[in-house]
């Protein structure tokens, strides 16, 4: 017998496996056996964002939080689609109502000073950085980000310091890691 567990285990091991159509039927059919589970909220709306089915993901993760407002990976997940969407206001309001749930996330940190970055906000984006390297000192990606955001602001001197430390994570871990976009 299918259980509401099962469909939601094998729908985010089809939305990992780059099959999130296949994914959205089993989250669906899981709702129909537990429609105010925000977790099953939360999946469906990670699947229906990887088809660019931005208006049903977002009303997917405003029913997860309706549920459970404490759910910060929803918050963050309508962040990255108001970000996407370049609704900057919407997404950095989402960014903080995640936060505020869970200031210890560095990739939220890391999401929100890539937003102010974009706005030209440099002071503010290093500020967000610093708090994803505090939290996750190997974050390479948090770490690209504040060496460029310093570069930005001049601060030569810690860019550099930054481009040692990532050289280092790199010959360390011994591959080169991506330097594309954020």
């Amino acid at each position: 017998m299918e259980t509401a567990a099962f469909l939601n285990d094998s729908g985010i091991a089809l939305t990992e496996a780059n099959r999130p159509d296949e994914a959205i039927s089993l989250f669906r059919k899981a709702l129909i056996m537990e429609p105010e589970n925000p977790l099953l909220w939360l999946n469906l709306g990670i699947a229906q964002q990887r088809t660019g089915g931005y208006e049903d993901a977002l009303h997917s993760f405003q029913r997860a939080v309706y549920i459970e407002d404490t759910l910060a990976d929803a918050w963050v997940s309508m962040g990255l689609i108001y970000y996407e969407l370049e609704q900057f206001d919407l997404s950095e309001d989402c960014y903080h109502s995640a936060l505020e749930r869970n200031e210890n996330a560095p990739k939220t940190w890391n999401n929100l000073g890539v937003l102010y970055f974009t706005e030209g906000s440099y002071e503010e984006a290093r500020h967000c950085f610093e708090e994803a390297v505090s939290l996750a000192p190997l974050y390479a990606e948090a770490l690209y980000n504040l060496r460029d955001t310093c570069r930005e602001l001049e601060d030569y001197r810690a860019a550099a310091e930054f481009e040692r430390i990532l050289a280092g994570l790199s010959k360390n871990l011994g591959y080169h890691i991506y330097q594309g976009n954020r």
